[in-house]
């Protein structure tokens, strides 16, 4: 039914979308400068002269950053950390999240168990344990260090049991009453109806994966089994010249700690942003739209 909106409501909508339309180019701006900054010499960038373009184009500091053997050595790391770490949380924190999501006669001392989680966001044994653990269990410059000690993000968890708690519990007693076991129940029914959550947490998951660099340079004793975030940081941000040779002065020359810090940046989004669209669409959709019929 096509109804006349009033001259009042019609001025509100206007103001809605000019807000965020606003604050969409607020947000644009920032990657929009970063990515102009990373295009420009160095010299225009510390000038101050680069906004929203860049200055006096060049790919230097890309060259910089791609022409090492080094930086797609540490680029394969993080691929390969974000795949495993982000597939094994995935599975730890559904498995974790179902239990937790019973009541206290489905689960006994369901509660006592989520608060031992959630004491662990409070508190923690702190860096020195965790690196002593992490030594002891033979984990030192593997992938299972960077893997392993963030299996878990109880965070995550709390999120995917509150989104577990709110699906209609006629869902899982008409399994039950056919015969199903939780385990079916859990990836037949929980998993499908739970994909925009899983959806988010895995993005957090990933996210969290990808722009780690603390653990990398704790706990890996060589370079070659950087992630890229810590070749980055001690490479890049540092502006190790030792990795420029002769012939490449006139590189050099282009360079500056700031367009070698803007490339940083946007190197190390664009996988993100290339991800985030793909799961854009389940932020939006019905969770449980239709899955209850009277």
């Amino acid at each position: 039914m096509v109804t006349n909106r009033s001259p009042g409501r019609k001025i509100f909508v206007a103001c809605n979308y000019t807000f965020l339309l606003l604050i969409s180019v607020l947000c644009l701006m920032p990657i929009i400068h970063i990515l102009a900054l990373s295009f420009s010499s160095g010299s225009a960038a510390a000038a101050g002269q680069v906004s929203l373009w860049p200055v006096e184009f060049t790919t230097a500091a890309y060259e910089n950053v791609f022409g090492k053997p080094e930086y797609l050595r540490a680029f394969w790391v993080s691929v390969q950390r974000v795949v495993l770490g982000t597939s094994i949380s995935m599975v730890l924190m559904i498995i974790t999240a179902y239990p937790l999501s019973k009541d206290n006669r489905q689960l006994r001392l369901r509660t006592l168990y989520a608060w031992v989680f959630v004491f662990t966001i409070l508190f923690s044994g702190g860096l020195i344990p965790s690196y002593l653990t992490v030594k002891s269990l033979g984990l030192i410059d593997t992938m299972w260090a960077l893997v392993l000690p963030t299996a878990i993000p109880v965070f995550n968890v709390i999120l995917l049991l509150n989104f577990y708690r709110s699906l209609p519990k006629e869902l899982e007693e008409s399994a039950r009453i056919d015969g199903a076991s939780h385990f079916t129940t859990l990836w037949k029914i929980y998993v499908p109806l739970s994909l925009p959550a899983l959806a988010t947490t895995g993005l957090f998951t990933m996210v969290g994966h990808w722009n780690s660099w603390f653990d990398g340079m704790l706990y890996m004793n060589h370079t070659e089994n950087y992630p890229l975030q810590t070749f980055l940081q001690t490479v890049i941000i540092k502006m190790d010249f030792r990795f420029i040779k002769a012939e490449n002065v006139e590189l050099l020359l282009k360079l500056s700690d700031r367009t070698s810090r803007a490339a940083q940046i946007f190197v190390a989004a664009f996988p993100i942003l290339i991800v985030y669209p793909f799961l854009q669409r389940f932020f939006i959709k019905g969770i449980v739209m239709g899955s209850v019929k009277e």
